[in-house]
């Protein structure tokens, strides 16, 4: 028994997967089972039923097709996997280090329009040239444009879930497909004795042509062509770490249909105190929790509230330096940026010894969320952005609201469930230093270098003096 007990090929139509195959099967004591989990037929076009499983078994239990794959096949089995495939079954097999990992690949552009030739001949393989359909179809570049988009996004999401645990997955490409020497390292990588003595030519390449005499509309390919971004030119890496949902901190009314799902360093306590109009409130919630509270309150809105970067930065700052949250961040100043702040528990004498505290504070911020720091990102300092895609884990908030629309926002949020909305209490958050005193251009500037995300994100103009809460 080698060191795998199956394999799965995660590949794509016209990525040369039969030819794959084919071969695979060639390999004493190797057996690829097809498409097994095609939506529409189990292992190969029209069939209904594989190793005594039909369609309904499969589609009720698929579990119960890999466990007969597995004790039905003498030797080694498998089957191909695309990304429209039977979903569950992905994450059966993709954190399985027990099944074998092949990668098959091919050119975006070849694989599409080797795909629309074969959608418009109806020939999906050839067997024999004597029956091969010729047709050039017109490139349409959204079409393309999303199909590489999909198939990326998946691609994305295999390699991730390969390098969380730590797999080493078998790479080939289209064109190493008619190379022995390749096929032989994929049956040493299987851990299988058999090793292929010729190639199995039962499926021909359809459209050996170039790609520019394959469409119909060549200029309008190129042309098309030329506006895609190959390499990420307007991409900019992201190195903040992922968040998840914080459901304990939660908020929820025990009579109206309403959860908020508070923003750290943003409108918290106001809300609460708002909530609390409605009567008694819940929190501190785990999954199950949350859900029996929503099965209670039909009809239900949840919401968040963000706040202007400057201003959430300038909360989180005052914050620490009444709290110090993050013990680390003390000498680190100290050591990095040969910034002293001032003794724990006394704060700042002045505004102008606070505004300077501040902007090495969002200098800091800067450097963390693109990733230079050994530091970690604690909630305080995250974007707002990644804390919503958190929230996304679970739900996304039904109503996103801005502090500085906050009355108007919660008018709105009421009525949406049919309840009078209480009068929105007075800001409890009283900082030493006001934002409208310290306020100023470098200021805005340091909070738009650390925080560009969420300024471009939302859409936050220049904080204006009087237009959030200080």
């Amino acid at each position: 028994m080698g060191r795998f007990h199956s394999f799965v090929v995660f590949a794509e139509m016209r990525t040369g997967s039969n030819f794959l195959e084919a071969n695979l099967n060639a390999i004493p004591g190797v057996l690829c089972h097809g498409e097994a989990f095609n939506p529409y037929f189990i292992g190969g076009e029209n069939k209904q039923e594989l190793l005594g499983v039909d369609m309904a078994a499969r589609e009720a239990n698929p579990r119960s097709l890999l466990q007969a794959m597995r004790q039905q096949t003498k030797g080694l089995s498998g089957f191909r996997y695309f990304h429209d495939h039977d979903p569950r079954v992905f994450d059966m097999v993709v954190d399985d280090e027990a099944c074998a990992k092949v990668i098959l690949t091919r050119n975006q552009l070849e694989s599409y329009i080797s795909w629309k030739i074969a959608m418009e001949s109806d020939q999906w393989w050839l067997a024999n040239t004597k029956h091969l359909k010729t047709v050039r179809p017109a490139f349409d570049l959204d079409e393309f444009r999303q199909r590489i988009d999909t198939l990326q996004a998946f691609q994305a999401r295999l390699l991730n879930r390969l390098q969380v645990t730590g797999q080493t997955p078998f790479y080939i490409d289209y064109d190493d497909v008619l190379d022995l020497r390749v096929l032989n390292g994929l049956a040493a990588f299987l851990d299988v004795p058999g090793r292929l003595e010729a190639l199995d030519f039962k499926f021909k390449k359809q459209n050996p042509e170039p790609l520019i005499d394959k469409v119909a509309n060549p200029e309008e390919m190129q042309a098309g062509l030329a506006r895609l971004d190959w390499f990420g030119l307007t991409h900019t890496p992201n190195f903040e770490p992922r968040r998840q949902a914080a459901v304990p901190q939660y908020v929820a009314s025990a009579t109206a249909p309403l959860l908020f799902m508070p923003v750290k360093c943003a409108p918290d306590q106001r809300l609460r105190k708002w909530l609390q109009a409605f009567g008694d409130t819940e929190t501190g919630f785990d999954r199950q929790g949350l859900r029996n509270w929503k099965a209670t309150h039909p009809g239900l809105r949840s919401f968040t509230v963000l706040r202007h970067p400057l201003a959430r930065a300038h909360a989180a700052f005052s914050d620490f330096i009444a709290k110090e949250w993050m013990p680390e961040l003390r000498p680190y100043l100290k050591r990095v940026h040969k910034y002293q702040l001032p003794p724990k528990g006394e704060g700042y004498a002045t505004a102008d010894d606070y505004r300077a505290g501040l902007l090495v504070f969002l200098e800091l911020v800067k450097h963390i969320l693109a990733g230079r720091t050994e530091l970690k990102l604690p909630l305080h300092c995250a974007t707002q952005g990644a804390v919503l895609q958190g929230f996304a884990q679970i739900q996304t908030p039904d109503i996103v609201l801005r502090e500085d629309r906050l009355a108007e926002g919660l008018v709105f949020l009421t009525a949406e469930v049919g309840v009078t909305c209480p009068p929105l209490p007075p800001n409890p958050e009283k900082p030493k230093f006001a934002l409208a005193d310290i306020y100023g251009p470098d200021l805005e500037a340091a909070a738009r270098e650390a925080y560009w995300r969420d300024y471009t994100a939302f859409g936050f103009a220049d904080w204006a003096v009087g237009a959030v809460a200080g």
